[in-house]
């Protein structure tokens, strides 16, 4: 795996807190992604960055099938994971693989963090129209990437591109022949507006919405259209990110113990709760809804603590 966190954010106050008597809960409950990049500059060992993926890019797991949905590029993150880990065949590996175009890099690869999305970031929104909507080319982030990334090769044909693949790992598991049929069958399906496969309806939906069609989602065109190349592969590994389960507290955020009372003056809020609660979320969640837990449970917290000293 690679890690989507700096080397200090480890977990360890979670096994502070049980040996000072908190009670822990919902441990099981974990977040991570599966379409995690080696970051090519590095701020911390194993530093990985996770892709924001268009719906257009071809998943194929580590022994080069293409995943079947909800296994889809920005589907259902815990579901892919599920399936990647866990089927039989596939699961004693730890890399998947995107195949895609210049066409499709260029419009719908985004980077996770802050330090990968400088102008908006920046709140420059000059910016944000000339590199993602008006410009030419991937976006400087991921044309670094591209350019400088372990994860990353192009060629000019399908069958170069695979060996450049099967290069990356130390054992070669991709069958070019195999490859080639299942995009093939793919591509034939971009002719057909009746088309039942579940990708290319979710292409064309998400370019209903005129925002994704503007700025986030490649026109339709076939993998293997000598003028949307390049090809590029990716592989991906899976990103740790982070636990869904924490302390347990009350609805004021304070810490319970191990029989269940509040620890009088103690309190937990954030991803150390759980986001509230000690697993608010249950087993899934959106990315976006993170933050709001950790608001909401830090207010409380510190409504009650301003009560117990006023």
């Amino acid at each position: 795996m690679v890690t989507g966190v700096p080397a200090y954010v480890d977990g360890r106050m979670l096994d502070i807190s049980a040996e000072a008597g908190v009670r822990l809960v919902n441990r099981d409950r974990m977040w991570h992604y599966t379409e995690g990049l080696q970051n090519w500059d590095p701020v911390w060992p194993g530093h990985g960055i996770r892709i924001l993926p268009g719906p257009s890019s071809v998943w194929l797991d580590a022994l080069g099938r293409r995943l079947p949905d909800p296994c889809l590029p920005g589907y259902d993150t815990l579901g892919t994971l599920e399936y990647l880990r866990t089927t039989e065949d596939i699961a004693g590996h730890d890399h998947s693989w995107f195949i895609l175009t210049r066409k499709i890099i260029e419009k719908e690869f985004a980077l996770s963090g802050s330090e990968q999305n400088p102008d908006i970031t920046a709140k420059d929104r000059r910016a944000v129209l000339r590199d993602r909507l008006l410009g030419k080319g991937a976006p400087a982030p991921v044309r670094a990437f591209l350019d400088k990334g372990a994860d990353f090769v192009t060629a000019g044909t399908l069958e170069q591109l695979v060996e450049k693949m099967n290069a990356l790992t130390a054992e070669p598991l991709l069958d070019a022949a195999e490859v080639r049929r299942q995009i093939e069958a793919r591509d034939l399906q971009m002719a057909n507006p009746y088309s039942k496969d579940s990708q290319i309806q979710g292409i064309r939906n998400a370019r209903r919405y005129i925002g994704d069609r503007l700025g986030r989602v490649a026109s339709p065109h076939r993998i293997l259209d000598p003028e949307a190349g390049p090809l590029i592969g990716v592989r991906l590994h899976v990103l740790t990110r982070k636990t869904l389960g924490g302390i347990q507290t009350d609805l004021d955020s304070r810490a319970l113990g191990a029989d269940g009372t509040p620890i009088e003056g103690l309190y937990a809020a954030g991803e150390v709760a759980g986001f509230g609660g000690g697993g608010v979320h249950g087993y899934n969640a959106l990315e976006g809804t993170f933050l709001g837990g950790c608001l909401f449970s830090g207010r409380a917290a510190g409504r009650a603590a301003a009560r117990q000293t006023g």
